[in-house]
């Protein structure tokens, strides 16, 4: 009897379960001939969010993972999907929902990581208030202008810097920073070679279109799924260092070969760029081969880009290659029209500012001055460089306190490195440290420090690295204990 009622409850389950499954494909199908193919798109989606942050409130450091992945394909998303959906506010969501995870979850989170880090902390805190207190600038900027651009120049810096430092807690955690960054720069640089010599997918195509600077005497200027070829130039050459620098760690001989190959793919992804401005990224090389210890390595790694200099500077071997001759000018700026062009615009900016020592206000200079404050003088102007960005925006005051701010969470970085004593894990940092120098110094040139993903791979590892040193004491911690171990067992023996 037992049997025939569990066999017809069975019967029963099964067939509610097929009913509700017809029910909803008819409905899914009638609202897709009603409404469209967005209907389809929302439910999938709707299906992996939900996954998604399941997986997400069990371990919140998926979040920040998930962050940076996001960063690298939100724009060859929008592009070729045109959702017409602003798809780049996904990094604040993202981030918020894993700040929300880490709260409800500290089992896998470690908030006395933020202790001692106080200094940082309050640094990015002071930045983030002056950027707010910018809304009431004499100049009136708009305050959408506002909106779009404190996203970049302040509350990243905000939301990823104690978030990072909170759900990095151990070693692992910079092994897959590492991986994550270096597989999406190799599969941009493919996507970048595709686009030379293979052709541009349709979203690419008309972004081209809208877009001519891309185009420069016929000669495409590669941008893979950036936002602009700076953009994938100087990401290329960030990431192509740290692979350089991760090749000189007492590494095993595949994983070093592997690392020299790839860096080369993203130099060649660097060069097809056409982006002077990255070959600047390299110049956080000498510092991070002087926080390595090895002078050695640090005669050999100054005299090659010495002779790189040399090289672009004092000779005419390749001119007949347009990367080449490009990225020459980048050594010879006083040749360049668009070089003479900038300091026309520096000086414009230095008369307008000379009276306006907090600048004209967020949102007032660059693609955000066209759109919300286009009646502006700063909105006239290009700033192509983002140091000359925060001095706009900023004033005079701004540029000095970024500045400050920004060579001292640097520095403190470098002290960090320089005190680790695991040799893999310093040589790790050091890739990290002289990749955001090299991505602070090569903002001189272009808009690279406030875009993601760079900007976020920045404040990661600025992140990993303030909290790197824990690491390293308790690993000095385990081996003084095992060694300890071993002398109290041969004493025992004797």
């Amino acid at each position: 009897m037992k049997e025939l009622v569990s066999t017809g409850n069975s019967a029963l389950t099964r067939g509610l379960f097929s009913a509700i499954l017809v029910i909803v494909s008819v409905a899914l199908a009638y609202a897709t001939s009603e409404i469209g193919i967005f209907v389809p798109i929302a439910l999938i989606l709707g299906s992996i969010g939900v996954v998604f942050c399941i997986l997400l409130f069990r371990n919140p450091i998926v979040g920040l993972f998930a962050t940076l992945s996001f960063c690298f394909v939100v724009t060859l998303i929008t592009r070729e999907l045109r959702l017409g959906i602003q798809l780049g506010l996904g990094v604040e969501i993202l981030l918020i929902l894993t700040w929300l995870a880490a709260f409800f979850n500290k089992a896998k989170s470690n908030w006395t990581n933020v202790k001692g880090k106080g200094d940082i902390l309050a640094l990015v805190i002071v930045w983030f208030m002056i950027s707010v207190f910018e809304i009431v600038n004499p100049t009136a900027p708009s305050v959408m202008g506002w909106v779009h651009e404190v996203r970049n120049t302040a509350l990243n810096l905000l939301l990823i810097i104690p978030l990072t430092m909170i759900l990095c807690t151990k070693k692992q955690h910079l092994d897959i920073f590492l991986k994550i960054i270096i597989a999406f720069s190799l599969l941009a640089a493919l996507n970048g070679i595709k686009q030379l010599h293979f052709g541009l997918f349709p979203g690419e195509m008309r972004f081209l279109v809208n877009s001519p600077t891309h185009m420069v005497f016929g000669k495409l200027r590669v941008f893979s799924f950036f936002t602009d070829a700076a953009g994938f130039g100087a990401t290329q050459a960030h990431i192509a260092l740290i692979c350089f620098v991760l090749a000189a760690a007492p590494l095993q001989r595949w994983k070093r070969i592997a690392l020299v190959l790839i860096g080369i793919v993203l130099v060649y992804g660097m060069l097809i760029s056409g982006t002077r401005g990255a070959l600047f990224v390299f110049s956080g090389l000498p510092i991070g081969l002087f926080l390595t210890r090895k002078f050695k390595l640090l005669l050999w790694g100054g005299i090659a880009l010495f002779g790189m200099v040399l090289f672009l500077k004092f000779t005419m071997i390749g001119q007949g290659n347009y990367q080449i001759r490009r990225l020459r000018t980048a050594v010879n700026p006083q040749e360049d029209a668009s070089y003479r062009v900038r300091l026309n615009t520096q000086e414009q900016l230095s008369s307008y500012l000379r009276t306006r020592p907090f600048g004209g206000g967020l949102g007032t200079i660059g693609a955000n001055g066209k759109e919300f404050n286009p009646a502006g003088f700063l909105a006239s102007l290009e700033p192509d460089s983002y140091w000359v960005k925060v001095w706009a925006m900023y004033g005079i005051v701004g540029l000095v306190i970024w500045f400050a701010i920004m060579m001292y969470i640097m520095g403190k970085c470098c002290g960090i490195v320089w005190n680790i004593k695991d040799p893999v894990l310093r040589m790790k940092l050091v890739a990290l440290v002289s990749g955001t120098i090299g991505i602070f110094v090569s903002s001189y040139g272009n808009e690279i420090i406030n875009r993601a993903p760079p900007s976020i791979i920045v404040c990661m590892s600025w992140a990993i690295i303030l909290v790197a040193s824990k690491w390293d004491s308790d690993e000095m911690n385990r081996e003084e204990e095992q060694k300890n171990g071993r002398m109290i067992n041969t004493s025992g023996d004797n």
